[in-house]
Protein backbone atom coordinates (compact mmCIF):
# COMPACT_ATOMS: atom_id res chain seq x y z
CA UNK A 1 0.00 0.00 0.00
CA UNK A 2 2.29 2.76 -1.24
CA UNK A 3 0.51 6.02 -1.93
CA UNK A 4 3.43 8.37 -1.40
CA UNK A 5 3.34 11.85 -2.87
CA UNK A 6 7.08 12.46 -3.06
CA UNK A 7 10.47 10.83 -2.74
CA UNK A 8 11.54 10.37 0.88
CA UNK A 9 8.03 10.50 2.31
CA UNK A 10 7.90 8.01 5.17
CA UNK A 11 4.14 7.60 5.68
CA UNK A 12 1.46 6.77 3.11
CA UNK A 13 -0.91 9.64 2.37
CA UNK A 14 -4.08 7.61 2.95
CA UNK A 15 -2.71 4.80 5.11
CA UNK A 16 -5.32 2.28 6.13
CA UNK A 17 -8.05 4.92 6.10
CA UNK A 18 -10.29 3.74 3.27
CA UNK A 19 -10.35 0.16 4.61
CA UNK A 20 -10.89 1.20 8.22
CA UNK A 21 -13.67 3.67 7.47
CA UNK A 22 -15.37 1.20 5.14
CA UNK A 23 -15.37 -1.31 8.01
CA UNK A 24 -16.89 1.21 10.44
CA UNK A 25 -19.72 2.09 8.03
CA UNK A 26 -20.26 -1.58 7.13
CA UNK A 27 -20.60 -2.65 10.78
CA UNK A 28 -22.97 0.27 11.42
CA UNK A 29 -25.09 -0.63 8.38
CA UNK A 30 -25.24 -4.30 9.40
CA UNK A 31 -26.29 -3.27 12.94
CA UNK A 32 -29.04 -1.03 11.59
CA UNK A 33 -30.31 -3.61 9.10
CA UNK A 34 -30.31 -6.50 11.57
CA UNK A 35 -31.90 -4.62 14.46
CA UNK A 36 -34.43 -2.54 12.56
CA UNK A 37 -35.40 -4.67 9.56
CA UNK A 38 -34.47 -8.30 10.16
CA UNK A 39 -35.08 -8.88 13.87
CA UNK A 40 -37.06 -5.66 14.49
CA UNK A 41 -35.59 -5.49 17.98
CA UNK A 42 -34.76 -2.45 20.12
CA UNK A 43 -36.81 0.09 18.19
CA UNK A 44 -37.92 2.98 20.40
CA UNK A 45 -41.02 5.12 20.00
CA UNK A 46 -42.61 8.27 21.38
CA UNK A 47 -40.29 11.05 22.48
CA UNK A 48 -37.29 8.73 22.09
CA UNK A 49 -37.59 8.97 18.31
CA UNK A 50 -36.90 12.70 18.48
CA UNK A 51 -34.21 12.43 21.14
CA UNK A 52 -32.32 9.86 19.08
CA UNK A 53 -32.77 11.84 15.86
CA UNK A 54 -31.52 15.06 17.48
CA UNK A 55 -28.48 13.20 18.81
CA UNK A 56 -28.02 11.70 15.34
CA UNK A 57 -28.12 15.10 13.62
CA UNK A 58 -25.67 16.53 16.18
CA UNK A 59 -23.26 13.61 15.71
CA UNK A 60 -23.49 13.77 11.92
CA UNK A 61 -22.96 17.54 11.89
CA UNK A 62 -20.10 17.34 14.37
CA UNK A 63 -18.56 14.45 12.47
CA UNK A 64 -18.65 16.34 9.19
CA UNK A 65 -17.04 19.36 10.87
CA UNK A 66 -14.30 17.28 12.54
CA UNK A 67 -13.58 15.37 9.32
CA UNK A 68 -13.57 18.55 7.21
CA UNK A 69 -11.21 20.41 9.53
CA UNK A 70 -8.89 17.41 9.83
CA UNK A 71 -8.89 16.50 6.16
CA UNK A 72 -9.15 19.80 4.33
CA UNK A 73 -8.24 22.63 6.70
CA UNK A 74 -5.22 21.25 8.56
CA UNK A 75 -2.53 21.00 5.85
CA UNK A 76 -2.16 17.36 6.82
CA UNK A 77 -1.18 16.31 3.28
CA UNK A 78 1.77 18.70 3.41
CA UNK A 79 2.81 17.51 6.87
CA UNK A 80 2.75 13.88 5.71
CA UNK A 81 4.76 14.63 2.57
CA UNK A 82 7.30 16.59 4.67
CA UNK A 83 7.40 13.91 7.42
CA UNK A 84 6.21 16.35 10.11
CA UNK A 85 4.03 15.40 13.05
CA UNK A 86 0.85 17.49 13.07
CA UNK A 87 -0.13 18.46 16.63
CA UNK A 88 -1.84 21.83 16.17
CA UNK A 89 -5.37 22.85 15.30
CA UNK A 90 -7.88 19.99 15.46
CA UNK A 91 -4.95 17.63 16.07
CA UNK A 92 -4.56 19.21 19.52
CA UNK A 93 -8.04 17.82 20.38
CA UNK A 94 -7.96 14.42 18.66
CA UNK A 95 -5.13 12.43 17.09
CA UNK A 96 -7.24 11.03 14.26
CA UNK A 97 -9.85 13.62 13.27
CA UNK A 98 -10.65 12.07 9.90
CA UNK A 99 -11.35 8.66 11.46
CA UNK A 100 -13.15 10.32 14.37
CA UNK A 101 -15.34 12.36 12.06
CA UNK A 102 -16.34 9.31 10.04
CA UNK A 103 -16.99 7.34 13.24
CA UNK A 104 -19.21 10.18 14.52
CA UNK A 105 -21.09 10.28 11.19
CA UNK A 106 -21.65 6.50 11.25
CA UNK A 107 -22.79 6.69 14.88
CA UNK A 108 -25.14 9.57 14.05
CA UNK A 109 -26.62 7.61 11.17
CA UNK A 110 -27.25 4.76 13.58
CA UNK A 111 -29.08 7.09 15.96
CA UNK A 112 -31.39 8.19 13.15
CA UNK A 113 -33.06 4.77 13.29
CA UNK A 114 -34.02 5.36 16.98
CA UNK A 115 -32.91 1.91 18.09
CA UNK A 116 -31.06 1.32 21.35
CA UNK A 117 -29.05 -1.47 19.69
CA UNK A 118 -26.90 1.31 18.22
CA UNK A 119 -25.04 1.57 21.56
CA UNK A 120 -23.27 -1.81 21.22
CA UNK A 121 -22.67 -1.07 17.52
CA UNK A 122 -20.98 2.23 18.42
CA UNK A 123 -18.84 0.39 20.97
CA UNK A 124 -17.86 -2.28 18.43
CA UNK A 125 -16.90 0.33 15.81
CA UNK A 126 -14.89 2.26 18.42
CA UNK A 127 -13.08 -0.98 19.33
CA UNK A 128 -12.35 -1.65 15.65
CA UNK A 129 -10.89 1.85 15.29
CA UNK A 130 -8.86 1.54 18.47
CA UNK A 131 -7.40 -1.91 17.80
CA UNK A 132 -6.58 -1.19 14.17
CA UNK A 133 -5.02 2.22 14.90
CA UNK A 134 -2.92 0.86 17.78
CA UNK A 135 -1.60 -1.94 15.58
CA UNK A 136 -0.93 0.10 12.45
CA UNK A 137 -0.69 3.87 12.30
CA UNK A 138 0.33 4.38 15.91
CA UNK A 139 3.25 1.97 15.44
CA UNK A 140 4.28 3.77 12.23
CA UNK A 141 4.12 7.16 13.94
CA UNK A 142 6.01 5.98 17.01
CA UNK A 143 8.76 4.53 14.79
CA UNK A 144 8.94 7.74 12.76
CA UNK A 145 8.62 10.39 15.50
CA UNK A 146 9.65 8.48 18.63
CA UNK A 147 9.47 10.46 21.86
CA UNK A 148 7.64 13.39 20.24
CA UNK A 149 4.74 11.11 19.28
CA UNK A 150 4.83 9.28 22.63
CA UNK A 151 4.42 12.62 24.45
CA UNK A 152 1.67 13.70 22.05
CA UNK A 153 -0.25 10.46 22.75
CA UNK A 154 -0.22 11.22 26.48
CA UNK A 155 -2.10 14.48 25.99
CA UNK A 156 -4.51 13.91 23.09
CA UNK A 157 -7.31 11.34 22.67
CA UNK A 158 -7.12 8.82 19.87
CA UNK A 159 -10.72 8.87 18.57
CA UNK A 160 -12.95 11.09 20.69
CA UNK A 161 -12.39 14.83 20.20
CA UNK A 162 -11.77 16.43 23.58
CA UNK A 163 -9.72 19.13 25.22
CA UNK A 164 -6.04 18.14 25.51
CA UNK A 165 -4.86 16.76 28.85
CA UNK A 166 -2.07 18.80 30.41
Amino acid sequence: MKNYVREGQKLPLFGIGPYLISSVFLVTAIGIILSCYVFKFGILDGIWIWIFRIIGVLLISGGIAVWYIGALRSNMDRNISENKLQTGGIYACVRNPMYSGCWMIASGLGFMWHNWIIFPVILVTWLILTVVLINTEEKWLLNLYGREYAEYKKHVNRCVPWFPRK
